[in-house]
């Protein structure tokens, strides 16, 4: 349910950033989504296809690209990257793995006319 607000501040950010450059409307919002972020994209669509209505938005799609965690194993000291389904370093199989990146969840870009 994080979402619908999640989808509110990306609505109200993606029409600010329109209005500033004097587009009618906009096409698509591009993200980037760390995959332990918690975000799903079908939600974020689901509700910008309900929020946009009436708006300079409604109609856009999301286009959300998942990006893997990127990690360091305390074990074998090798970097790699993990996803929610494969939690334990390639490399040696320790789960003793530092984070190196974020939860990430980030507006790429719109696309605009």
């Amino acid at each position: 349910m994080h979402e619908l607000s999640i989808t509110e501040h990306i609505l109200e950010y993606a029409m600010e950033e329109a209005q500033k450059q004097n587009a009618s409307r906009i096409l698509a919002i591009r993200l980037r989504i760390g995959s332990f972020s918690g975000v799903v994209p079908e939600c974020i669509q689901m509700y910008c296809d309900l929020l946009a209505e009436g708006t300079m938005a409604e109609g856009v799609q999301i286009e959300a690209a998942v990006i893997p965690t990127k990690v360091c194993c305390r074990e074998c000291g090798k970097e790699s990257e993990i996803t929610p389904h494969s939690l334990c370093c390639p490399h040696c199989g320790s789960l003793k793995l530092q984070r190196l990146s974020e939860r990430e969840f980030l507006i790429e870009s719109l696309e605009v006319v």
